[in-house]
């Protein structure tokens, strides 16, 4: 379980100027299996929020936990969670295949077992026929899959996704949606969800947050 307790965040836009409050003492939990969904305007920290989560970005005060173990210690790469930015972050002198496989390598799995993996995940997301393209000759949707594909194979302990579908046509999104949720719930990942889309955030997840003036309002 993810725990974030009494999280501060200011932010000082300009030199000379006041720090403006992203994060006022804010605290929530985050069950294996279940998707919480933020939801706010832009520029109202949710980005910056799963960054903290990630170990990416510092904290100015209150913890954050996962199975108990407080992480302010723990670098990013020991966290064993799975960020997707928003802009994709594929590796452009990869291949598609090798950037999803990409994660598995890392963790010390040989390349060959890395790249059949790599190839199943991608079939499931419609892209076998993409496995030597590089990623910058796939479309916007295209890349969004493989970077789904990318964070899902190393079954991490949490997905922190960031507009995950954004890119990705009307039919496709809901397509996706629906097999994302259905991922998660299977194998039972803990996931925060951050979007602006409220439909999408519905459809798949159990609740969902407003983010706005350093607080957060539960919506449902």
């Amino acid at each position: 379980m993810l725990e974030v307790n009494q999280l501060c965040k200011s932010i000082r836009q300009s030199r000379g100027t006041a720090p403006r409050v992203l994060m006022h003492q804010l605290s929530l939990q985050v069950a294996a299996g279940e998707v919480l969904a933020v939801l706010g305007p832009s520029g109202c920290g949710k980005s910056t929020l799963l960054k903290m989560i990630a170990g990416l970005e510092p904290v100015d005060s209150g913890s954050i936990s996962f199975d108990g173990i407080n992480l302010e210690h723990t670098p990013p790469h020991q966290r064993r969670f799975a960020l997707m930015f928003q802009n994709f972050a594929l590796f452009p002198h990869l291949n598609v295949m090798d950037n999803v496989a990409f994660g598995l390598v890392e963790q010390g799995r040989s390349k060959r077992d890395a790249r059949d993996q790599a190839c199943v995940m991608l079939d499931r997301f419609g892209l076998g026929s993409t496995a030597t393209q590089k990623v910058w000759t796939l479309s916007g949707g295209e890349q969004q899959r493989a970077a789904l594909a990318r964070a899902l194979i190393t079954s991490p302990r949490l997905l922190l996704l960031d507009e995950p579908f954004s890119a990705l046509d009307a039919h496709l999104r809901g397509q996706l949606r629906q097999e994302f949720s259905q991922h998660i719930a299977k194998v039972g990942i803990a996931t925060v969800l951050v979007t602006h889309d409220q439909q999408e955030a519905r459809a798949m997840a159990s609740s969902g947050w407003r983010l706005q003036g350093g607080d957060l309002t539960k919506l449902w």
